[in-house]
């Protein structure tokens, strides 16, 4: 069988296969540490259950707007009217199969053959892949921890050109955690106006923030850049939805209309009576996520102080998510052959930095129980002490 060309072009998901793979081993009977998946572990809230329940006991179980559920798309633009000062209506919302669907669906929608992406690196894997699904070139630009991995107005400026089409922003950020402040937001603002290009903003850990940090939508400041401005989000982080599948873009009505149309003939609508789940956590108390976060944050604390007693490790602190990205380089080893071995010898499953375009790095999740994070890290610390 011939496959598409587009097939070849396409690497596979590392977080998902080492995922796979650490709960295949943890199947097999070995006890595993694993610090790979990017799910929290918590348990969805009972209102969320509930109300999707009572969804199913009224037989909302029927196809539905392809756009998804009129009042799911209301209460998204009150939210981010509310919340991001962004001044949106129903009708410049697509609910999706989670947040990475509606970067597919944007992607799909806005790039062609030739266009450029800017992404920052470190980057979510997924990112580049999809540009070059759509056909575009994926400009990738490194960053370091000089720069708290995070992009600055000048490399911005100099990675654009006469074809660069969209600027991808992630804040806070996966891989590392990183937020950027107001004044970066502001910055990398004015060069997307003044180079008249479009930015897709994913703001799928907006409410996972530490010490102080502050999460400000780009297209909040100012109707130039909400003009040029596209907004990923979803459920799964901040609520504890991961197997939900429900994600969300926001945006201009003619490119929202492009998107609703790709969706009407791939997935059709979103699972109907998950729909009212998600209105649910949008509408009522929002203490749920304060509980999740301030667990993060304790978690946070402790594996930060740990990898940075780790001689040979050194670790940024991170500002939002619930991930670490540590420097590895002093072993000697790049991610892969690192990630590999210590899973094998040491049963500890982390992610690798290659994945992400970090060679050097290694991401571990702390979105799981305090028990896992000191054990797996006293098997990390005898693995890396072993390399020295």
């Amino acid at each position: 069988m011939k496959l598409a060309g587009r097939i070849s072009q396409v690497k596979p998901s590392l977080t998902l296969a080492i995922a796979a793979k650490a709960k295949a081993m943890k199947a097999d009977g070995i006890d595993v540490c694993s610090f790979s998946a990017g799910e929290p572990d918590f348990d969805t809230p009972a209102h969320i259950k509930a109300a999707a329940a009572k969804a199913l006991d009224e037989g909302k179980t029927k196809y539905g707007p392809a756009a998804g559920e009129p009042k799911l798309r209301e209460a998204i633009a009150n939210k981010l009217k509310s919340n991001n000062n962004l001044d949106y209506k129903a009708e410049n919302v697509i609910v999706t199969n989670g947040g990475k669907h509606s970067l597919f669906n944007l992607m799909l929608a806005l790039i062609e053959p030739g266009d450029e992406v800017v992404i920052p690196a470190p980057y979510w894997l997924s990112y580049p892949e999809m540009v070059t699904l759509a056909g575009g070139k994926a400009v990738i630009v490194p960053t370091d921890a000089s720069t708290g991995y995070k992009i600055t107005p000048e490399r911005l400026r100099q990675a654009i050109t006469p074809k660069t089409k969209l600027f991808v922003l992630n804040s806070p950020s996966n891989p590392t955690g990183m937020v950027y402040t107001p004044e970066e937001i502001k910055a990398i603002a004015q060069v997307i106006v003044d180079a008249d290009i479009l930015v897709v903003s994913d703001e799928i850990y907006e409410k996972i923030l530490y010490d102080g940090a502050t999460h400000i939508s780009i297209g909040s400041l100012g109707s130039e850049i909400f003009q040029r401005t596209i907004i990923s989000n979803g459920f799964a982080k901040g609520y504890s939805m991961t197997g939900w599948r429900i994600g969300y873009l926001a945006g201009p009505a003619d490119l929202i209309k492009a998107t609703i149309t790709i969706q009407s003939h791939s997935t059709s609508n979103v699972c109907t009576f998950a729909q009212y789940g998600a209105i649910a956590a949008l509408e009522n108390s929002q203490d749920c996520v304060e509980e999740m976060r301030q667990a993060f944050a304790k978690r946070r604390q402790v594996m930060l102080a740990r990898l940075n007693a780790i001689p040979g490790l050194s670790c940024a602190k991170p500002d939002g998510a619930f991930y670490m990205f540590p420097d590895i380089s002093k072993t000697g080893l790049k991610s892969m052959d690192f990630c590999n071995a210590l899973l094998e010898k040491h049963q500890v499953a982390v992610i690798p930095g290659i994945a992400f375009a970090a060679d050097n790095n290694i991401r571990l999740s702390y979105a799981t129980d305090m028990a896992t994070i000191d054990k797996g890290l006293d098997r990390l610390e005898k693995f890396v002490k072993s390399r020295l």
